[in-house]
């Protein structure tokens, strides 16, 4: 491969795992992904091994759940034994499947966390005089409260928006197919 195209490569991983990070993920999650997604054929354990430099642990625990986020797919070569994965390329069913999952295990436990400290908090207040750090603590976690159900609520319309959007397009083809 040509020198600039190497770098290239190697500039995009950097930036994808730079990114993985900013959001939460393993910062070799984004360079696994990086590496399949520039990978102009199903790549294996193996390669993503010898070509990003981690350990095959590694790149299975990311390939995981790089899978389970619907970011790559798993393929099959007839006659090989080994699991081979390309990168999913629609980005915004990329960005559905990681809201679901974001949705569904963190921002729970976020939430859930920031509810509980807020009912502390007024347990606490409930037995005592006015207590300004309690007043300061009431206030801060009941903004958060709310900014935290209106980002759950913005993230479950989205999801509601684009079903909505591929059953109107599955609709729409399914009748200019029937003409």
């Amino acid at each position: 491969m040509e020198k600039e195209l190497v770098q290239a490569r190697e500039h995009f991983i950097q930036g994808l795992s730079r990114i993985s990070y900013f959001w939460g993920f393993p910062k070799a999650m984004g360079a696994i992904f990086g590496a399949i997604y520039l990978s102009p054929d199903p790549i294996t354990l193996d390669e993503l091994v010898e070509q990003i430099g981690i350990s095959k642990g590694t790149a299975s625990t990311n390939v995981r759940n790089l899978e389970r986020l619907g970011m790559i797919h798993k393929q099959y070569k007839v006659g090989d034994r080994k699991d081979f994965y390309i990168a999913e390329t629609d980005f915004w069913r990329i960005v559905k499947g990681i809201l679901k999952e974001r949705e569904k295990n963190e921002f729970d436990l976020a939430l859930r966390s920031v509810a509980e400290s807020l009912t502390i908090v007024n347990q606490f207040k409930k037995g005592k005089k006015e207590n300004a750090m309690a007043v300061l603590y009431d206030e801060r976690m009941q903004a958060m409260q709310k900014f935290f159900d209106t980002l759950d609520n913005v993230v479950a319309m989205f999801l509601a928006l684009d079903d909505l959007r591929i059953n109107s397009l599955k609709k729409l083809l399914g009748r200019s197919g029937a003409q």
